[in-house]
């Protein structure tokens, strides 16, 4: 099975997508800005449709585009997305404005925040149905103890980009010299994962690598 031609076709079965997602993801592949991909995009808008989360916290906003799609899916959410970089934030709040003046959201159900998600997790409360993080990979290791606390019994956890553009299955020392600690703390974060009695885990192929957990009730 040739996995370039496999993606080509399941990308070819997606629907159009509203234009502002379209806007929002060509302007990020032109200006280099890492948003999900559009078969992830895909999987964010079933998940949303099928756990129908109250609250949803995103790490990573980007400039915007999952945490519209998210809200698209599931009007209901109340999403807290979290962005630490000035410039990618800003842009995030234009194209939530021109989503919630267009329509595509309810006004005020999505927050955006700026700063370092690591200091700003225990500032919040309470817990959340739906996360998806995508943000820094070396991270998500470090971040797991709080994701596990902030997320509601039942509640799912969606880690993107996990598989490294494939190079997660090489030896760290097939991988650069430069690559090896975010090498290193990915596997780390997905034999975490697999291995927490807490979670209910599976690795997806999907995108750049999708893992699905589930937060046991028990």
């Amino acid at each position: 099975m040739d996995p370039e031609r496999l993606s080509i076709f399941l990308d070819s079965l997606e629907t159009e997508e509203y234009p502002l997602l379209d806007e929002i993801a060509a302007f990020g592949r032109g200006a280099g800005i890492p948003i999900a991909r559009r078969e992830t995009a895909s999987f964010l808008r079933t998940i949303a449709r099928i756990t129908e989360p109250s609250r949803v916290l995103e790490v990573g906003t980007a400039i915007g585009y999952s945490a519209i799609v998210l809200s698209e899916a599931y009007p209901d959410s109340r999403i807290t997305s979290i962005e630490i970089k000035r410039e990618n934030y800003d842009m995030a709040c234009g194209f939530v404005r021109r989503a919630e003046t267009e329509g595509l959201v309810r006004p005020d159900h999505i927050e955006l925040l700026l700063g370092d998600a690591g200091e700003i997790f225990p500032e919040l409360d309470g817990c959340y149905d739906l996360i998806f993080m995508d943000a820094a990979k070396a991270q998500y290791i470090v971040w797991l103890p709080e994701m596990i606390r902030l997320l509601s019994p039942g509640g799912v956890l969606i880690s993107d980009n996990v598989l490294q553009d494939g190079t997660l299955i090489e030896s760290r020392f097939a991988v650069e010299r430069r690559d090896r600690t975010i090498h290193r703390r990915m596997r780390d974060y997905l034999y975490a994962i697999k291995h927490d009695a807490r979670l209910t885990s599976s690795v997806l192929p999907l995108g750049d690598g999708v893992a699905l957990s589930v937060k046991r009730r028990d």
